[in-house]
């Protein structure tokens, strides 16, 4: 197994307030699912994404809903992790307004990856993943030479931003196309296609950053 655990901060001791609210949110509303919520299906059904019902203009609230929702605890710490190791060094750049706008659309552009190649579905799409996604391709464009600190099993690596998030997102295409079969469209599953359309919109907008901004503040 391989968590990235942290990475080079930015030096200066920015604090990514925005940051720590997503999480702190994401946490609060997972423990408000699985405590306080007694009917999950009502639930899921009046607030994760169904793509057949977007596409039929119904039920748009869930573009922003549903990157709050999670499906268990493994699902909620898995992207929470890669919220907290790589989304301050973005806020620190962004600025707290820039990158929430950026988190938001990042998430609901990944909603619609999703939808583009499940339009029939209607299977319920939760997580904050798509959003997450999109930080990581703008962490790839704007930190290459950031070093990752990795947990391979029980031993603690470096690797560099450029071949961690590389391998990422080459394992996403790969079970992207994987998952273009009609059955398994039916089946549900992880939703590949949100990653990657998350991930393309943060690389987008990363080009776009990077070439306005040329200076970036030295990494611990």
């Amino acid at each position: 197994m391989i968590f990235p655990i942290g990475d080079d901060n930015i030096k200066g001791g920015y604090k990514p307030f925005v940051t720590y609210t997503f999480i702190a949110l994401n946490i609060i509303i997972f423990l408000i699912q699985f405590f306080l919520i007694s009917d999950m299906r009502s639930f899921y059904a009046d607030f994760a994404g169904v793509p057949l019902e977007i596409v039929n203009g119904e039920d748009l609230h869930t573009l922003f809903t549903s990157m709050f929702l999670h499906g268990g605890w493994m699902h909620l710490i898995g992207n929470m992790l890669f919220l907290w190791v790589f989304a301050d060094n973005i806020e620190a750049i962004l600025g707290p307004i820039k990158f929430l706008l950026f988190y938001v659309a990042g998430g609901v552009f990944a909603s619609f990856a999703h939808i583009v190649f499940n339009l029939g579905s209607e299977i319920p799409s939760l997580g904050a993943s798509g959003a997450i996604s999109a930080v990581l391709g703008a962490y790839l464009v704007m930190f290459p030479k950031s070093r990752i600190k990795v947990l391979f099993f029980v031993r603690v690596i470096y690797v560099s931003a450029l071949m961690f998030l590389g391998f990422w997102i080459l394992q996403q295409l790969f079970s992207g196309f994987a998952s273009m079969g009609p059955e398994t469209a039916q089946t549900g599953g992880t939703a590949w296609w949100a990653h990657i359309g998350g991930f393309v919109f943060g690389l987008a907008l990363g080009f776009y950053f990077r070439k306005n901004r040329l200076t970036y503040p030295p990494l611990a």
